[in-house]
């Protein structure tokens, strides 16, 4: 999952930068409104965190312009100012969340998460699964039949997104687009050893390969 961070504060913006690789996202930052509201836009994110107090043009007013111009991806507000009325601009705005500074890391992540469900039609569920397997966000790792099953980094992330497209068919140029931030250097073939790997670990039919068209993991049976 790739997720964009519109930050002005350095030290933070780093901070949460390396929070979220090593919890699997790729993620890319920009520190300037004007920036923001451009790539925010075009690029394929699958949730941006948003700072409201930004150099060149407010996140509010960001925010506004992506909403009118019907950009749907989730928008999780950080932001120091916890005045209430804020908070309700924010998401009369079009936020889906909100979480003011400072904050606990494992908070945000629990919070990224549960937006990610949502946008995928997953509310009800406090961890995914599918096809008999369930994925522990905390751990990095898979579960099958009572059975924990180690994933390495890009393993976890492939499986990751998938399992929040179950049954749909996704492309190998969307996994590169959703896997990877903006700086990677994409090789056509790692996400076929990604794949070959999971279905080692987890059962060859877990993940079927639609020729021409991409992979689908299976649908959960019932």
């Amino acid at each position: 999952m790739r997720i964009l961070i519109v930050e002005d504060n350095v030290a933070l913006a780093d901070e949460l930068t390396a929070d979220l690789k090593r919890a699997g996202y790729a993620v890319d930052w920009l520190a300037d409104g004007r920036d923001a509201l451009i790539q925010g836009a075009i690029e394929p994110y699958d949730l941006i965190l948003l700072d409201l107090g930004l150099p060149g043009k407010s996140g509010l007013d960001i925010l506004r312009e992506w909403r009118a111009t019907q950009m749907l991806r989730p928008v999780l507000i950080l932001t120091a100012r916890d005045h209430w009325a804020e908070r309700i601009e924010g998401l009369k705005a079009g936020a889906d969340d909100y979480l003011t500074k400072p904050f606990h890391p494992e908070e945000l992540q629990l919070r990224i998460q549960a937006l990610l469900r949502r946008a995928h039609g997953q509310v009800n569920q406090p961890q995914l699964h599918a096809a008999g397997v369930q994925l522990d966000e905390g751990r990095q790792c898979a579960v099958k039949n009572d059975e924990i099953i180690e994933l390495t980094a890009a393993e976890f992330s492939l499986l990751r997104y998938l399992m929040l497209h179950e049954g749909q068919i996704v492309s190998k140029s969307k996994l590169h687009d959703h896997l990877y931030d903006g700086e990677t250097e994409r090789d056509s073939n790692v996400i076929e050893v990604h794949v070959n790997h999971l279905r080692r670990k987890l059962g060859k039919d877990i993940i079927e390969t639609k020729r021409g068209q991409g992979y689908r993991l299976q649908k959960n049976s019932g």
